[in-house]
C-alpha cells in the first residue's frame, strides 16, 4: 500500500512541476512591451566577471574574514 501511495505522490509532484514549468515559459518573450528598453548585451568577459569571478571573490573575502576573526582557536590553546 505504501508503494502505491509513494507512486501516486511522485506522479502528482511530477505533473504539478510540469504544469508550473509550462505556465512560466516565456511564450511571448520576443514581443516588446511598452517602455521596454533592454540596452546592450554583456560581452563574454563581462559575463564571466559578473557571474563567476565576482562570486568567487566575495566567497574568498567572507572565508578570509571568518578565518581571521575565528575565536575558537584561542579557546583551544587556553
Amino acid at each position: 500500500m505504501d508503494k502505491k501511495n509513494a507512486l501516486r505522490a511522485g506522479a502528482l509532484t511530477a505533473g504539478t512541476t510540469l504544469m508550473m514549468l509550462l505556465m512560466t515559459s516565456p511564450a511571448l518573450a520576443l514581443t516588446r512591451d511598452d517602455g521596454d528598453d533592454p540596452g546592450q548585451g554583456l560581452s563574454v568577459a563581462e559575463t564571466l566577471g559578473l557571474f563567476v569571478a565576482a562570486p568567487l571573490v566575495i566567497f574568498g573575502v567572507i572565508t578570509g574574514l571568518v578565518i581571521l576573526l575565528d575565536k575558537s582557536r584561542e579557546q583551544e590553546h587556553a
